[in-house]
């Protein structure tokens, strides 16, 4: 889980400051931009493996897919160069893909070339669930419904907005423990986006 308290803060006191100018900030567009600073300080995350097993590909850009309900189906835009992009961009370029994959106007190379996708359930409910890697990727990060949870500071509980993050990996490329330090740092990117500037 990654206590996104401080961080969902910001994205409102955000949004309300760019209300004019019709700029929406979604938590979605601050885990992508998240995502690509796990990826870049674990590249075992940001590669593919062909269909034989055998060729693993690092990459060394950060194309992130995200996961769409449409009324055809499950569908996975791809947000190019996220590591090159503020929230803001990253916002409304999710934004758009999204508008277009709700009408059925993806393109292939909307869906194409990503590196890592995320699957948000995050407006249906739920604490977990396990997504399935969207191959050639070798991860894939589910995240579910943030709560209200005590969480102990040393001194006492106090309530935190926690957010459930569940990561599916290739275990061909990826072991448990490297999984683990991926989604810790991920969750300490989440706690404070200053992390992102490293």
């Amino acid at each position: 889980q990654a206590d996104i308290t401080d961080l969902e803060g910001l994205r409102v006191a955000l949004n309300k400051e760019n209300e004019k100018a019709g700029i929406k900030l979604t938590m979605l567009a601050f885990l992508i931009k998240a995502s690509a600073a796990a990826l870049k300080k674990f590249p075992e995350f940001n590669a593919s493996l062909d269909a034989s097993g055998e060729n693993l590909t690092l990459k060394k850009y950060f194309h992130i897919g995200f996961a769409a309900d449409t009324p055809n189906g499950l569908v996975v835009p791809v947000i190019r160069d996220v590591d090159k992009k503020g929230v803001v961009q990253i916002a409304q370029e999710t934004g758009e893909l999204a508008k277009k994959a709700r009408d059925g106007k993806l393109g292939p190379a909307d869906m194409s070339g990503g590196c890592f996708s995320i699957s948000s359930l995050g407006g249906i409910g739920g604490t977990a669930f396990t997504p399935i890697v969207n191959a050639p990727e070798v991860a894939i990060l589910g995240v579910s419904k943030s709560s209200i949870q005590p969480v102990w500071n040393g001194k006492e509980f106090a309530p935190k907005l926690m957010l459930p993050l569940s990561l599916s990996y290739d275990h061909r490329v990826i072991d448990g423990a490297l999984a683990a330090r991926f989604t810790t740092y991920l969750s300490q990117v989440l706690a404070d986006m200053r992390r992102v500037l490293l």
